[in-house]
C-alpha cells in the first residue's frame, strides 16, 4: 500500500491518542502531529523515523500553510472546551482556516470529528444544538453548517462520536472515563431507579480502528460520508441492570424516574441546570442511524458491551 502523508491534530487528547498510536503501530504511513505540549503525548513518536512532532497551535494553523498543501489525508481531532470566543475560534474559525489551506488536488480525504449531540435520531442536524447546546456542542454545528459551503465538502468525512470511554495507564481518559468511580459509587442508589433514555457508547480504541480502516480505504464518491460512530443502542435501564450484575449489586424493586419527578427533585433542591440540559431531559433518546463501529468493516471490537467498557476502563479496580 502506498504510503501517504497524514496531518493529525488533536492527538494530545483521549481520541487522539489513540489514533495517532494505531496509525504509528500498524502503519507505513509518514504522520505529520500539531501538538501544543508534546510532553502530554503518552506513545512514543519516534518508534518509526517518518512521524513528525510539530509543536504548534491551531490559533498559528496559517504557520504549516506550506506543509499542508503537501498532505494526502488528514484527521482533524483538535478542539476546544474553554470559554465562548476560544471555542468558537479553535472549533470553528481555525478549524476551516485548516481545511481551506489543504489542496484541493492532492488531498484525497478529510477526517473531521464532530459529535453525535448535534443530530437527531435520523442523523440529521438537530436545531436545538445550534440554540440551546454548550458552547462545544453550538460551535460543532455552527462549523458543521458552514462545512457545507467548503470547496472541499466532497472530500470531507465527518466523524460524529456519540459518548467515548476510553483511556487507562497509558492514555489519557475521556471525560466519561474519568467520572466512572463516582457513578460506580451512586449504583446503590441508581440501581433502585427506571427511567426512559437511550444512548449508543464507544470506546476511543475502536473509533480509532475505524478511523485506520478508512485511512487505507477512502471513501469513493457516492459513499455516505457522515460516520457515527458506536455500538448497539443501551437503554438506561439496560445500563443499571448490566452494571447491578457486574458489580454484584442486586435490585429489589425501581421508582420510575419521570421528567416531572426530575423537575421535582430539581426544584425541591434548587438545582440550577443549563438549557441544554433541559432539553436532554426531555429529548432522552439520543440514538442514531446506521452506526459504524469496526464490526461495520470486518474487525473486532475492544469493547462491544458494557460490562467490556468496565472490564478496559478498570472498574473492578474501583470498589462500589
Amino acid at each position: 500500500m502506498t504510503s501517504k502523508r497524514i496531518f493529525v491534530t488533536g492527538a494530545s487528547g483521549c481520541i487522539g491518542h489513540y489514533i495517532a498510536d494505531q496509525l504509528i503501530r500498524n502503519t507505513d504511513h509518514e504522520i505529520f502531529l500539531l501538538v501544543r505540549d508534546p510532553s502530554k503525548l503518552k506513545f512514543d513518536p519516534q518508534v518509526r523515523p517518518n512521524i513528525h512532532l510539530i509543536q504548534g497551535d491551531m490559533r498559528t494553523i496559517a504557520d504549516q500553510r506550506e506543509l499542508l498543501l503537501t498532505m494526502d489525508s488528514a484527521i482533524l481531532i483538535a478542539t476546544s472546551w474553554g470559554d465562548a470566543e476560544e471555542t468558537y475560534t479553535i472549533n470553528v474559525t481555525k478549524t476551516l482556516e485548516l481545511i481551506d489551506l489543504l489542496s484541493g488536488d492532492r488531498c484525497e480525504q478529510i477526517l473531521y470529528f464532530s459529535t453525535a449531540s448535534i443530530l437527531n435520531r435520523d442523523n440529521q442536524p438537530l436545531p436545538e444544538a445550534g440554540s440551546l447546546g454548550t458552547d462545544y456542542i453550538r460551535t460543532k454545528y455552527q462549523c458543521h453548517e458552514q462545512l457545507l459551503q467548503s470547496p472541499l465538502k466532497s472530500k470531507i468525512t465527518t466523524i460524529y462520536p456519540t459518548l467515548v470511554f476510553g483511556g487507562d495507564d497509558r492514555f489519557p481518559k475521556s471525560h466519561i472515563t474519568a467520572g466512572l468511580p463516582g457513578v460506580v459509587k451512586w449504583m446503590k442508589l441508581a440501581r433502585f431507579l427506571k427511567a426512559d433514555a437511550s444512548f449508543h457508547f464507544s470506546h476511543a480504541y475502536d473509533i480509532a480502528q475505524v478511523v485506520c480502516h478508512l485511512v487505507d480505504n477512502p471513501l469513493s464518491e457516492g459513499d455516505r460520508r457522515d460516520i457515527v460512530t458506536g455500538h448497539d443502542r443501551y437503554s438506561v435501564q439496560r445500563v443499571i441492570e448490566e452494571a447491578s450484575v457486574y458489580l454484584k449489586q442486586p435490585i429489589y424493586f425501581q421508582f420510575p424516574l419521570t421528567p416531572w419527578l426530575i423537575d421535582v427533585i430539581l426544584r425541591v433542591f434548587n438545582i440550577e441546570m443549563a438549557d441544554w440540559d433541559r432539553f436532554s431531559i426531555i429529548h432522552r433518546h439520543f440514538t442514531h442511524q446506521n452506526i459504524v463501529n469496526p464490526s461495520t468493516y470486518g474487525l473486532t471490537s475492544i469493547a462491544p458491551t458494557l460490562a467490556d467498557i468496565f472490564k478496559t476502563c478498570g472498574v473492578d479496580e474501583i470498589k462500589p
